[in-house]
């Protein structure tokens, strides 16, 4: 009986399980669908700021970027997609000074992970919405992201205006009444010297 009572619960539990998934077909078939049509509609398409397409160097007007070549983004890359190569220059001051030669990314091994972009220190890349990125050729995904001729971008150092110090007011002097010194009496200390008395004379 046990084995019967068995059978038949695991048979209705099917039946309801069913019954449940076919229910939200049911409902997902009548559903206005909603096809866009791309590409004709590029101009009005919206794609999420946050959505990861494309990794990137921002340079400004200057062609300079924020890259130190320190490699942290290359070594925090869990498919090595990103190769970091620098060169040692020498400064004027005859200092010698690491800068980056190349920044290659691959994009057609990127797991989009963003971790390259978290622990970035100096925030020179970030990831871009554009999401058309197909080629014909393997060979294409891979990208050089700092620019021919770019270089470095020098921090500048932020001046602090210095703050007025308050103007504290001057409290008059109060000048200390003069007293009159009282003159000092010495007192003369005069010992009285007493008459030696006469000597006994012998008999």
């Amino acid at each position: 009986m046990d084995s019967v009572s068995k059978y038949f619960s695991g048979l209705f539990t099917g039946i309801f399980s069913l019954l449940k998934g076919m229910s939200v077909t049911w409902k997902e078939l009548w559903t206005p669908k909603v096809t866009q049509q791309y590409p004709e509609n590029r101009d009005t398409l919206v794609i999420s700021d946050r959505f990861r397409a494309e990794l990137t160097m921002p340079h400004d007007e200057n062609n300079e970027h924020a890259c130190t070549a320190c490699g942290i983004c290359q070594m925090n890359c869990p498919n090595g997609t990103i190769v970091v190569t620098s060169q040692i220059i020498e400064t004027e001051d005859g200092k010698k000074k690491k800068i980056l030669d190349t920044h290659q990314w691959d994009l057609g091994m990127c797991t989009f992970c963003n971790l390259c972009v978290i622990t970035c220190p100096s925030d020179a890349i970030k990831f871009e919405n554009t999401f058309e990125n197909a080629v014909f050729t393997r060979s294409k995904l891979v990208q050089k992201l700092n620019n021919e001729g770019s270089s470095l971008r020098e921090k500048k150092k932020e001046v602090k205006p210095v703050e007025p110090k308050p103007v504290v007011e001057a409290k008059p002097v109060v000048e200390a009444p003069v007293t009159e010194a009282k003159p000092v009496v010495e007192k003369k200390v005069t010992e009285e010297v007493k008459p030696e008395e006469p000597k006994a004379e012998k008999e």
